[in-house]
């Protein structure tokens, strides 16, 4: 297949979104389809057409701290990409993609869009993360002013798909994950010497507000073992400073950096434990990443969060926001190493599913369904309810 890519965000590598396309976009090249890449920014790379960023004035600082980079819709490349393609895939409900879906729709070009940009993901930064009233309005404004425009909507999860359906969206949701690189598997790996006598707690993602780094920091202060304890938030962002001020508190200072992918792969074979604090996330791929290689988590039972399903067992969660509870689950992580094991095998096969091979397949199908114009039969049930009970959701929400 000829495939268009269009996407605002394609920079450096340090956000679950530019890695999840990147990752895309390689594994469609590699199974031979021809794709071409509408991005902002300078690429060198064949195969990738570059537009202007748009410009915030004032604000270009603070889109830049939290690695925003928000395309300008240039009508030449986009065209001229489009011509030429089967089927056009836009990621982003912004500008450059409401352009892309337009001249899709006057060329009678087969398009797909994707999920990406969560409600929650915008109004953090003006202060109403737990507005239901704003996140909604966002829900709506994504739908009549880009979504509306298409029938096929990828979603990374059945989280996002329950929640477009009980927001008014009535197009073909395909839940298709975003897919491990095969790099992420379970090996023994040896901590390092400073860190031999420590239990290692990793947590990985954007350091902002609504991934809530700060409650594992409060919660290791609360904890009965908190000077056996050290933390790796591994990530960057806004808030990187103001974590490490909160870390002072403890014995352990947090080691707070951006890992390459191979780095990454280390730190999560020789780590303990996985602890994802984070209110609202699609799908995070972060903590996928985490249990395909045996990294037993403990996670917020968030309701605007998918991580929560990851857990296969009570003993894996603890309520949003409660940093004693999530000190009470660290705590009997530490002193249950044997239940820690077992959960490590469980895990190791849990995640097969999210082997990017498996992804890829149905991402294909999305393509090709679309360019025949197949949609899937809606039902009227929510994603939650297709997906069965909660123990059944936990196992099956991502097949």
């Amino acid at each position: 297949m000829r495939i268009t890519i269009v996407t605002d965000v394609l920079g450096e590598e340090n956000n679950g979104t530019t890695i999840t396309v990147k990752r895309l976009i390689n594994n469609l090249k590699a199974r031979g389809h021809n794709v071409s890449v509408v991005c902002a920014g300078k690429v060198d790379e064949a195969g990738y057409y570059a537009v202007g960023q748009r410009d915030f004035k004032i604000f270009n600082g603070y889109f830049a701290k939290n690695g925003v980079a928000l395309a300008k819709p240039n009508e030449e490349v986009l065209r001229s990409c489009i011509e030429k393609s089967d089927v056009v895939h836009v990621l982003m409900p912004f500008s450059l993609g409401k352009a892309a879906v337009r001249i899709c729709n006057e060329l009678n070009k087969p398009v797909t869009t994707a999920f990406h940009v969560q409600p929650e993901n915008v109004s953090s930064h003006f202060g109403l993360l737990h507005s239901k009233q704003f996140n909604g309005y966002l829900y709506k404004y994504f739908l009549n002013g880009f979504y509306q425009y298409t029938d096929y909507i990828h979603c990374p999860t059945a989280f996002i798909a329950d929640q477009l359906r009980a927001h008014g969206y009535t197009q073909d949701l395909r839940v298709i994950s975003n897919g491990v690189d095969p790099v992420f598997v379970p090996e023994k790996e040896e901590k390092p010497k400073e860190y031999a006598d420590k239990f290692c707690i990793l947590s990985t993602g954007r350091l902002v507000k609504e991934k809530c780094q700060r409650d594992l920091l409060e919660a290791v202060r609360l904890s009965r073992h908190a000077d056996e304890i050290q933390i790796f938030l591994a990530g960057e962002g806004p808030l990187e400073e103001k974590l490490r001020h909160a870390g002072k508190k403890l014995k352990n200072q947090p080691d707070i950096s951006f890992h390459s992918k191979d780095e990454m792969v280390r730190l999560i074979n020789f780590c303990d434990l996985y602890v994802h604090p984070s209110y609202a996330e699609i799908e995070s791929i972060a903590c996928v990443e985490a249990i395909t290689c045996g990294l037993v988590p403990v996670i917020s039972n968030s309701k605007m969060s998918a991580a929560k399903y990851f857990a296969l067992d009570d003993r894996n969660l603890y309520p949003a926001g409660n940093v004693k509870a999530l000190a009470r689950k660290i705590d009997y992580m530490i002193e249950h190493p044997e239940f820690r094991e077992t959960q490590r095998s469980e895990y190791i096969r849990y995640a097969e599913r999210f082997r990017i091979e498996k992804c890829i397949d149905k991402m294909e199908q999305l393509f090709a369904d679309a360019i025949a114009g197949k949609r899937a039969r809606q039902p009227a049930e929510s994603a939650e309810a297709i997906c069965g009970d909660a123990a059944e959701q936990k196992q099956n929400a991502y097949e």
